[in-house]
């Protein structure tokens, strides 16, 4: 369920496909590919997320697996894992992401 949480993410800091894509040097349509789980994401692409977003990549997987624990559809559990997220960042003396 990497896709939904790589989406999520994505969502959470308000940035449409076409800017993450242009941030990570791919096209839109592999976002997208990748997003709907028609694609499966790289660890070179998660790597490139893990950049982005200033967040380890284990974080990723994480919060990934904690997606997968309950119903896809579960936003709150996706609000949960995003709150997880953030908190593994603090712990791994990350800065403060920047919205854009």
């Amino acid at each position: 369920m990497i896709s939904e949480a790589l989406r999520l993410l994505r969502v959470y800091y308000n940035l449409t496909q076409s800017e993450l894509a242009g941030d990570l040097n791919v096209s839109k349509s592999y976002i997208s590919e990748v997003e709907s789980g028609k694609k499966k994401a790289s660890i070179d692409l998660l790597q490139h997320y893990a950049v982005r977003f200033q967040i380890p990549l284990s974080a990723l997987f994480f919060f990934a697996e904690e997606l997968q624990q309950g119903k896809a559809a579960d936003r709150a559990r996706g609000t949960v894992a995003m709150a997880t997220l953030r908190i593994l960042d603090r712990i791994a003396g990350g800065k403060e992401i920047e919205h854009h």
